[in-house]
C-alpha cells in the first residue's frame, strides 16, 4: 500500500509550486516592461522583477529550513497566465489598449501568488514550520502592495487611455 500522503507533503508540493512560478514569472517581467508602453507601467514591472528575486531567495530559505533541495515542478496555472500575456501583447501590440492588458495578466499572476501564499501561511503555522511564516508573510505582503500599485496605475492611466483611443 502507496504511504498516506501528508499535509507536510502538501506544504512541500505547494512550495514547489510557488517557486517554479516565481521563477518563470522572474522570465516574463522583462517582457512584459519591454512591451508595456507607458513609463510607469516598464518602471513597475522592472522594479517588481527585482521584488520577484527576493522572493525566489526566501523561499530558497524555506527550502532549506525543511532541509530539501529548492526545486520547482512545473505550475501550469502560471504557465496559462504568462501565456495569456504573451497573447495579448502579440494582438494588442501598438494599441492604446496593450496596458491595460498587460495590467490586467500581471494582477492574474498576483492573485494566484496571493492565493498560493496565503495557503503556505497557514499550512506552515500548522505544521509548526515557525521560522517559514515570516519569510512568507514578507512575499504576501510584497505581492497585495504590487497587486495595490497595479490597480492604481489601470484606474489612474492605462484604462482610460484605452477607451479614449476605443
Amino acid at each position: 500500500m502507496a504511504n498516506p500522503k501528508t499535509l507536510n507533503d502538501l506544504f512541500v508540493e505547494t512550495l514547489k509550486d510557488i517557486y517554479y512560478a516565481e521563477k518563470q514569472i522572474l522570465r516574463a517581467l522583462p517582457k512584459m516592461a519591454r512591451a508595456a508602453q507607458s513609463e510607469e507601467g516598464k518602471a513597475g514591472f522592472l522594479h517588481h522583477r527585482d521584488e520577484t528575486q527576493g522572493q525566489v531567495e526566501r523561499l530558497e530559505q524555506v527550502f532549506e529550513i525543511l532541509g530539501k533541495p529548492a526545486r520547482g515542478k512545473t505550475c501550469e496555472a502560471i504557465q496559462g497566465i504568462i501565456a495569456e500575456a504573451d497573447e495579448i501583447t502579440d494582438e494588442f501590440k501598438g494599441s492604446a489598449a496593450l496596458d491595460a492588458g498587460l495590467i490586467s495578466s500581471a494582477q492574474a499572476v498576483e492573485h494566484y501568488e496571493i492565493a498560493r501564499y496565503g495557503t503556505l501561511i497557514a499550512w506552515a503555522k500548522q505544521l509548526g514550520l515557525k521560522e517559514a511564516v515570516p519569510l512568507l508573510e514578507q512575499t504576501l505582503k510584497e505581492e497585495v502592495a504590487t497587486d495595490k500599485k497595479l490597480t492604481q496605475l489601470a484606474e489612474t492611466a492605462a484604462n482610460a487611455k484605452a477607451q479614449k483611443a476605443a
